[in-house]
This record gives structure tokens, C-alpha cells and sequence, in this order.
């Protein structure tokens, strides 16, 4: 896989030129264990604003800190220390890295987490003498506390330090994604692949090494992408299951074994089933009324005078994060709800996480005794469903690993340990998919979002023919150049038409693409006329200034269409 040449035959191994379908590498084929590939994509959108200190966008940022990305250094640190044979993949996308380490954000996020404290405490004494809630506000406030503590003193308020510690330990294998989330399928080959080039040297700045794949963005994947991460040396990828299903030639094992594009870059088919069950609130595990529910909050219960340092700069109520009611039912109102019992969603987490292990399990050995080679089941997850979405989520994934580790039936294996295990692989070509609803790109290209396309098709443009006629661009030019990429960047992020197709802020995602697009435009006009207002372009580099080691030579060329 290293050399990124095109195989010559109709499958492709690291240790054999024996190309017969399907079969191991090894003796005693059929006792092999299978693989099973837990891949956390963690990823939020750049929402760093100088101008709105304690906005709703940056909120989202400091709640995944707390509750998702510092539990699950946590949680990683114990497999660790307790010498488990844990293996988990993790992607972090570069907004989030560039965030991660950004000193305004990371102040106002131990600011935020301190006021949040203070009202923890406030919370105990509120509720000392009401046994419904007591237990459950003492364990919010030692949660926050164990958080701050962590980011403070254990992390040296430097995650991503901590994520390359556990990288290193062997732990975790970490991943790239693409420079702002865009959803690749949407765009022409030059701009995807400068989201892919930017992606993975936003890796290398932060790691200091090469990633060994990419989390494609919403998964979405047409022929020619392929290409584009292997010029990148990217080793594999995500793609939904019907990628696979009907990739061409149809895979002899289906989903279950990864296939190796004519590129050389290998792709790897989520499991539905494994899936649905831990993210579907409807027929997965985080339904269970035993869980705590997410849209009961004090931030919405309590009088505005309790809660006023977290009110929005309009005075408009949001959540928290600080909950003391369970799931009770689905169809019961958020005012009916009941109040939470620890230790009931903890007798829970125990049930599912063994019924999630033992359901792989019997999987595992239902496809190796049908195809006589060990299997290899993908579980991809968006990281802020643990912990942030499912309270109980941490609990849960702790448990799988620890239940995984004590089981024979299968080993939890990266990415790149399937494709270093001996096994050989298809060459085919994935299909165009997606994760999103019916498999394809509706959820990014609809009527409601239909609108932000034009847009940022024709900044894509320009942008490609600017750089492509600006070679040697030095002092304020170069500035402005690598500033114009930057808004391109941040307008065309699929979080954006994502939020506008679920109805969810939708206020918010709308005046993000316009102000990166007005933004786009003026700096464009002023490049071209030579009139660049360094004030105006200082202003906009403070405000948007995500990756500084950009190169704006990464979006020259023709925006030629990938193959469809």
C-alpha cells in the first residue's frame, strides 16, 4: 500500500501474490479472529468569533470538551494503564484541531467551565434536601470539576498533545479529515483536492506525521476522490455500505472485508447493523428510558436570574448542560419526564455494551463459517454522540472495549491493522454514497439549501483561476491570496447546508456562508483592482484565522468534474 501503485491484478495483499477469492493469508484460516473496527469521527465546525464571546456556536465547542473529547482521553488512558489490547481509531478533523489549540477559545472555554461550576455547586445546595435530584446534581458537579481539573493540570489545556501521547502509546490510531468538512461529491477535482491537501498537512502540522487515511466528510465518496487521497498518501477510507454493495466489480465478501481501489487506497464499508444500534434513539440502545434525557436542561427550567451568566447575548435561554431527568418513554412530554437514576442507566450501559459485544461476536462467526476467512466489521460514529447526545455514551464504549478485550471471537483492529494482517484484498471501485438519508446527497442539496451552491461553485472558480494566474505573489497580495482560501474554506463546509436541511439553526448556518462569501467577494474585487485595504485584511485574518500554514498554490487548476 506504502508505493501507491496501481495493482495489476483483481486483488491485492500485503504478504502474497496468490490472487484466489476469498481465502486468509495464513494457516488455520477459518480460527482466525475477525476484526472489529470502532472509528470515532470527532468533528465540529470552525465557530471561533472574537466579536461573540459566549455565543451559542462556540457552546457547541466547549460541551464536546467536556463531555466527549476529555472522557474519552480518559477513558483511553485506562485501557492503557489496565494493559487492554484496545485499538480504536479516532478522526479529528481539522477545525477541530485548529480549535483545539486556539488560546481565545481555550481561555474562554476554562472561563465557561469555571462559571459552570460555580452553578454546579449552587445546584448541590439547591437540591440538598430533595432526594430526586441530590445524587444526580453531586454527580454533575464532580463531573465538571473532574473536567477542568483534566483540561487544566492532566493536559496542560493541550488535547491534542494528549490525543498523540495515546497515538504513540498504541492505543489510539488518528486520523485526518478533510480542511473544512466540505462535502467532496459537490465539488470539481481542484477544489477537493485542495480539502484533501490542506486536510492532510493540518495533520502534519499538528502530529507531525503522515495520517494513514481520511474520514471523508458525510462519507460521501464519487469515483475520482480515490485518486485525490492517494496523491496525498492516504491509505484508506469510510464509505457507507452500499458503497461496497455495489462497487465495481461486486466484492466477493461483500461489506465485510475492505476492497482496494484501482488507486491503491482502500475502503472500508460501515456495518448498518452495528451501527443503528448504539446511534439510533428509536431501535438502538440510547432510547432505553433508563438513559438521561437530553432536551430536559436548567437551563430552560430554572429562573433566568440563577442562570443569567449563561443566557444569550439576547437573552434568549439555552442549554447547559447540567440535566436531571431520564429518557421515561418516548412519547412522554419533556415536562412529564422522571427524574434520573445513575445507577439504573448504569445497569443499562452493562446490558448493552454486552449485548453490542456478544451481537458481534455472533456475527463474526456467522461470516467466517460461510466464507472461511476472518471478517471485518466496520463501526463508524460521529464521537459527540458519546457523552454530548448519549450521556451514558462513555460508560458504554468503555465497556465494549473492556468486554471486547476478555473475548476470542474477535480483536478490536484499526484500520491499518486489517490492512497489515496478512488478508487479501478485491480491487473494485466504490459506488457514489453517502451517510446521509437514502445514500446519496440529498441532505446537502435540496430546496432548502440549494440556494449556497451557485455561490460557492463560483467562488471555487475563481478562486482556482486567481491562484492559477498569481505564481509568485509576495507582501499584501500573498496575504490577501491565502485570506481568499480561507473564506472559501469556511463557506463551504457541510455543516452548513447539513443545519439549513434539519431545521437546526438555521439563522446561524445561513449568515456563516454569506459572510464568508461577502467576504470572498471583497477580497477578490480588491486583488484584482490592486487596492487591498490592510486594515480591512488585517481585520478579517483576526477574525478568520484558521490554518496559517495555508498555501493559497493549493487551488490552482482547472475545477474539472469528478467522475460521477
Amino acid at each position: 500500500m506504502g508505493d501507491r501503485q496501481r495493482p495489476l491484478s483483481g486483488c491485492a495483499t500485503s504478504s502474497s501474490s496468490d490472487c484466489t477469492l476469498p481465502r486468509l493469508a495464513h494457516g488455520g484460516e477459518s480460527a482466525a479472529p475477525g476484526h472489529l473496527v470502532v472509528f470515532l469521527h470527532a468533528h465540529l465546525p470552525y465557530v471561533r468569533d472574537p466579536d461573540d464571546k459566549d455565543g451559542l456556536a462556540e457552546g457547541w465547542f466547549f460541551e464536546a470538551l467536556t463531555e466527549t473529547y476529555i472522557p474519552l482521553l480518559a477513558m483511553a488512558e485506562g485501557w492503557h494503564r489496565d494493559r487492554l489490547p484496545a485499538r480504536l481509531t479516532v478522526s479529528l478533523s481539522p477545525p477541530l484541531l485548529e480549535m483545539l489549540r486556539d488560546e481565545l477559545l481555550v481561555t474562554r472555554y476554562v472561563d465557561r467551565t469555571r462559571a459552570l461550576l460555580e452553578l454546579a455547586d449552587s445546584e448541590v445546595r439547591r437540591t440538598a434536601s430533595d432526594e430526586r435530584f441530590r445524587s444526580t446534581a453531586l454527580m454533575n458537579r464532580a463531573r465538571i470539576a473532574d473536567a477542568i481539573d483534566r483540561f487544566e493540570h492532566w493536559y496542560s489545556r493541550d488535547l491534542t498533545a494528549a490525543f498523540a501521547e495515546l497515538q504513540d502509546r498504541g492505543v489510539l490510531e488518528l486520523v485526518t479529515s478533510c480542511a473544512t468538512h466540505a462535502f467532496l461529491p459537490g465539488f470539481g477535482e481542484a477544489y477537493a483536492g485542495a480539502q484533501i491537501a490542506l486536510g492532510a498537512r493540518c495533520y502534519e502540522h499538528h502530529f507531525r506525521r503522515r495520517s494513514p487515511g481520511m474520514w471523508l466528510p458525510e462519507c460521501g465518496f464519487v469515483p475520482g476522490i480515490d485518486r485525490l487521497l492517494a496523491r496525498e498518501a492516504i491509505n484508506y477510507f469510510i464509505v457507507d455500505a452500499h458503497a461496497l454493495e455495489l462497487a465495481d466489480p461486486r466484492p466477493a465478501l461483500g461489506t465485510h472485508a475492505p476492497i482496494i481501489c484501482p488507486s491503491g487506497v482502500a475502503a472500508f464499508a460501515r456495518d448498518p447493523e452495528a451501527s443503528a444500534q448504539v446511534w439510533s434513539a428509536e431501535v438502538g440502545y440510547p432510547g432505553d428510558p433508563r438513559y438521561r434525557e437530553f432536551y430536559r436542561d436548567i437551563g430552560h427550567d430554572l429562573d433566568s436570574g440563577t442562570i443569567e451568566r449563561f443566557l444569550l447575548p439576547d437573552g434568549a435561554r439555552r442549554n447547559v448542560g447540567l440535566k436531571y431527568h431520564r429518557v421515561t418513554g418516548r412519547d412522554v412530554p419533556l415536562h412529564d419526564k422522571e427524574p434520573y437514576h445513575r445507577a439504573w442507566a448504569l445497569d443499562a450501559v452493562n446490558d448493552h455494551a454486552e449485548h453490542f459485544v456478544l451481537a458481534r461476536a455472533h456475527r463474526i462467526d456467522e461470516i467466517r463459517a460461510t466464507t472461511g476467512r476472518a471478517p471485518v466489521i466496520v463501526a463508524p460514529y460521529d464521537a459527540e454522540l458519546f457523552g454530548h447526545w448519549w450521556f451514558e455514551g462513555p460508560e458504554f464504549l468503555d465497556l465494549v472495549v473492556r468486554k471486547s478485550c476478555a473475548q476470542s471471537a474477535y480483536r478490536l483492529s484499526t484500520p491499518s491493522d486489517v490492512l497489515e494482517s496478512g488478508l487479501e484484498f478485491q480491487i473494485a471501485m466504490p459506488a457514489a454514497s453517502s451517510w446521509g438519508a437514502y445514500g446519496h446527497s440529498q441532505v446537502w442539496l435540496n430546496s432548502d439549501n440549494e440556494w449556497i451552491w451557485p455561490h460557492v461553485h463560483h467562488a471555487a472558480r475563481e478562486m482556482s483561476r486567481i491562484a492559477s494566474e498569481h505564481v509568485r505573489a509576495e507582501g499584501l497580495v500573498l496575504r490577501a491570496l491565502n485570506q481568499l482560501a480561507r473564506e472559501l474554506l469556511l463557506a463551504t463546509a457541510s455543516d452548513w447546508p447539513f443545519m439549513i436541511s434539519m431545521g437546526t439553526t438555521v439563522e446561524y448556518a445561513e449568515s456563516r456562508v454569506r459572510r464568508h462569501i461577502n467576504r470572498f467577494t471583497q477580497l477578490l474585487g480588491q486583488i484584482e483592482n490592486r487596492a487591498i485595504d490592510e486594515g480591512l485584511l488585517s481585520t478579517v485574518e483576526a477574525s478568520d484565522n484558521i490554518f496559517p500554514y495555508l498555501d493559497y498554490h493549493d487551488f490552482a487548476g482547472a475545477e474539472t468534474v469528478l467522475e460521477r
